[in-house]
């Protein structure tokens, strides 16, 4: 299965889209991993931005109710409690620029930032979804971008 994954086109989408559902790899790793495996990085990235995409909506409508749930087990309570103290800190940026500090938590390509980041702390601070989704959104391409510029100077230079 895993050699079909990566030596098939429709495989390395699927992995490269995958990779980028997946919490702090996110779409900063996918999309070098997607040009890793042979493809061009303009279809990684497209691929990358939907599949970094897909959990945002989820998110924003459900994770006030998963962490309550979760608070009612001594297991996940710490869990939930270690993420939304991580959602209170990068709300600091939040609360200080709005909807551009949002954007900002979301587009810079570093770990601890990007669409779950920013998703968590969106649902957290009570944004409506029709505020945060565009915003989270561009703040997804723009490190989409950011990521796109890297790999393909590194791809050029190889």
């Amino acid at each position: 299965m895993i050699t079909w994954l990566t030596s098939s086109y429709i495989g390395k989408i699927l992995c490269t889209f995958f990779i980028s559902m997946v919490p702090v790899i996110e779409l900063r790793g996918a999309l070098p991993i997607g040009v890793g495996m042979g493809l061009s990085p303009v279809t990684a990235l497209i691929v990358s931005i939907i599949g970094n995409m897909v959990p945002v909506p989820f998110i924003l409508l459900l994770i006030r109710k998963i962490f309550a749930w979760m608070h009612r087990f001594a297991f996940f309570d710490k869990i939930a409690g270690r993420m939304e103290a991580k959602a209170e800190k990068a709300g600091d940026k939040l609360v200080k620029y709005e909807m551009f500090g949002l954007f900002i938590l979301v587009a810079i390509p570093l770990p601890g930032t990007g669409a779950w980041t920013g998703s968590l702390v969106a649902a957290l601070f009570n944004l409506r979804m029709r505020n945060a989704l565009p915003v989270i959104f561009a703040g997804v391409v723009a490190a989409g971008l950011i990521v796109f510029f890297i790999t393909y100077g590194v791809v050029l230079l190889a």
